[in-house]
């Protein structure tokens, strides 16, 4: 029996995402109408594979994940009465798409967006303690309602402020194949775009966008604020590691076996004194001066702030 598909276009944004994409496509084509793939001039077979799975693929350079997020939500052309964002390494649980197919045309009008539930797979292990799951995120809001926030790191669906949501049961999974050597240099590009977001709540580097205050009460906003008044506060160093320790021990990430130890410590750890060492390598070099800052990032970094704020 065939799914019933829902009024919704999904956005995704891809680079070299061969091993990922016909089983994110896949997952969504039983129940959306229409996939809309953003594609940062792929070397591999992710454009061909995309097109050939009915879905729309334009490419366009590169700058940061907002920037391009934005781009593709003001361009794609949708008549859909929802848009959905997908990251290229997820899939729809079988049980989310029946919940999407039967509960979202149920959906009362006043309700603006839906969250959903994120499971993080690591080396084929569910990642289920350490305050990780579940993640609610955020991925579905009608048409002209949401836009992202234009941060370096750690972006978000805003809808206007006021805006009614809900949250479904079921999962979206984030289960990236690529290898612990993926996972490493992404995180330490990860590092760079917040140490970026960290240097200009110090220096003011660029107009910052904190639109997820607007929101509702959601996970994502009440991190936002312990890490701005608490976590920051804390000495270099130090923070990383009690931040690890709450993870590890207060929420049980031990009980996610040798795989999960392996996730937090460089997820929970490791990641987060590589953000503070990026900080304060760029500090130094900069002699904290906010010209000089910028200057550093766009030499050393590729990071263009002008571009970025034109």
């Amino acid at each position: 029996m065939s799914k019933k598909k829902a009024s919704i276009t999904v956005i995704i944004l891809t680079h070299n995402e061969e091993i990922h994409i016909e089983r994110c496509i896949s997952s969504l084509l039983p129940i959306v109408e229409n996939v809309f793939v953003v594609d940062s001039f792929s070397t591999d077979k992710t454009v061909d594979i995309a097109k050939s799975l009915g879905a729309v693929v334009v490419q366009r350079k590169w700058i940061n994940y907002a920037d391009q997020f934005q781009w593709g939500l003001d361009n794609c052309e949708n008549k859909t009465e929802w848009i959905m964002r997908m990251d290229s390494d997820e899939y729809l649980e079988p049980d989310l798409q029946f919940e999407i197919e039967r509960r979202l045309s149920l959906v009362d009008s006043y309700i603006d967006g839906i969250y959903l539930n994120r499971k993080h797979i690591f080396f084929g292990k569910w990642i289920r303690h350490g305050g990780r799951f579940p993640l609610t995120l955020l991925r579905i809001w009608r048409t002209g309602k949401g836009r992202i926030e234009q941060r370096w790191m750690d972006e978000h669906i805003i809808l206007s402020k006021g805006a009614k949501t809900l949250c479904f049961r079921e999962n979206i999974v984030d289960d990236n194949l690529k290898g612990i050597t993926f996972f490493v240099n992404k995180h330490n590009s990860y590092a760079t775009r917040e140490a970026v977001d960290i240097l200009n709540y110090k220096y003011g580097l660029y107009e910052r966008d904190d639109g997820i205050k607007e929101n509702d009460k959601i996970q994502a906003k009440y991190k936002r604020i312990l890490k701005a008044n608490v976590y920051s506060k804390l000495p270099i160093g130090l923070r990383a590691i009690l931040y690890f320790l709450l993870r590890y021990f207060f929420q049980l990430g031990f009980l996610d076996g040798w795989k999960g130890f392996v996730y937090h410590f460089m997820q929970g750890l490791w990641y987060r004194l590589l953000v503070d060492v990026k900080v304060y390598e760029i500090e130094k070099a900069g002699d904290k001066d906010a010209e000089k800052i910028k200057e550093i990032l766009n030499k050393d970094y590729g990071i263009d702030l002008v571009l970025y704020s034109n």
